[in-house]
């Protein structure tokens, strides 16, 4: 007797234990299916193969594509580049010798070495945007040529893309001297220098440096990993 009676309470206790698991079990499945998630959380495994990818990579351009040549719209992303170019090359060389052409020497005369950093952001920023869904929006044979070793340009389209750009950037120099000769010629054409104290090779270096910086944000912010993963597109280039 007293081995029954001790035993009745455990069992009970172990049949409302496992009543109030179940209850516990069927709240959790309930719950889950009411309120699906809406990609799985955690490795690929969950979310039904290791294989399986959130994004779609482009496959990789021909070397050589004679079509194009005969298509509008291969020309049409040429003159875009051309346009966008000489605009670039217009405002940014204006801007550079009015800042260093400045007879008062005034900083409040002039837009000051802010002032030009903004002039050539803000223009690539404008030209990036007007130009992305024609040619892809390049405008320096920089980003040309880095494109077309990753394979995401034809041979054909990279020729003709720097022929392009380089013809705008002749004209847009030709147009801002026949406007300030004056001021053109006197200031150097607006061109670069190696500042005192450092050598060429400094230069050099700085220049390599920089054009890394900006092939290297141009494929990271065109990176379909990141178009797949982001709610939005990053506006990477004119901070360069």
């Amino acid at each position: 007797n007293i081995i029954s009676s001790t035993s009745q309470p455990s069992q009970g206790q172990e049949l409302s234990e496992a009543a109030a698991m179940e209850g516990k079990e069927e709240d959790v499945r309930l719950g889950a299916n009411r309120y699906s998630e809406h990609q799985p959380i955690g490795t690929a495994a969950q979310g039904g193969g290791a294989d399986e990818k959130d994004y779609k990579e482009p496959p990789p351009a021909p070397f050589f594509e004679a079509g194009e040549l005969t298509s509008w719209s291969f020309y049409r992303a040429g003159i875009a580049e051309f346009l966008a170019t000489f605009l670039f090359l217009y405002i940014s060389v204006l801007t550079v010798m009015g800042v260093v052409g400045n007879p008062s020497g005034s900083k409040c005369g002039t837009v000051g070495i802010q002032g030009i950093a903004w002039s050539f952001g803000g223009m690539i920023f404008v030209l990036v945007y007007c130009t992305a869904g024609i040619s892809g929006g390049h405008i320096n044979p920089a980003v040309t040529f880095g494109l077309f070793l990753a394979r995401k340009l034809s041979l054909t389209r990279a020729v003709f893309y720097i022929v392009m750009q380089c013809l705008g950037a002749i004209c847009g120099a030709g147009v801002v001297k026949g406007f300030q000769t004056t001021l053109y010629q006197g200031n150097g054409g607006g061109a670069n220098s190696v500042a005192p104290g450092y050598t060429k090779g400094d230069g050099l270096g700085a220049e390599i440096v920089g054009t890394f910086v900006l092939v290297y944000t141009v494929f990271s912010a065109t990176d379909a990993k990141r178009s797949a993963r982001d709610s939005h597109v990053p506006v990477s280039a004119p901070v360069e």
